[in-house]
């Protein structure tokens, strides 16, 4: 039998799901952060897509390494742009989700379900 080289698998991925208006949230900007002590660096930025999802992984092959990452969605300009009239602050805005990836050979999904007045996430597949 020949020996298999190991290779990195795993993947990060998400998706936003409008709740309040029961559909995908469609052009929402993501942006992701790798976290090291107090240090907060852009790993990448994107758009959902009309399907509320982004085009491609957030994180896939070498760049994919266990730690601590933070996702951040810009939710109040969503809904603002979907025309929700929202406080002025609004009750969410820029909406964080902070997060450990410990096994870099598997696919870690995080959605976020989403209001103007509330979220909630989990580990997807």
């Amino acid at each position: 039998m020949a020996e298999q080289q190991a290779s990195h698998q795993g993947r990060l991925t998400t998706h936003v799901l409008d709740t309040a208006h029961g559909r995908p949230g469609m052009g929402i900007a993501v942006t992701l952060y790798r976290l090291d002590g107090d240090r907060r660096s852009i790993v990448a930025e994107t758009r959902t897509n009309a399907d509320g999802r982004c085009d491609a992984p957030l994180l896939a092959g070498d760049e994919f390494r266990p730690g601590t990452y933070e996702l951040v969605f810009a939710a109040g300009a969503y809904f603002r742009t979907a025309g929700v009239d929202l406080p002025d602050p609004p009750f969410l805005d820029q909406v964080p989700i902070r997060f450990g990836i410990a096994h870099a050979d598997q696919h870690y999904h995080v959605p976020l379900l989403i209001s103007p007045w509330s979220y909630s996430t989990y580990r997807g597949s």
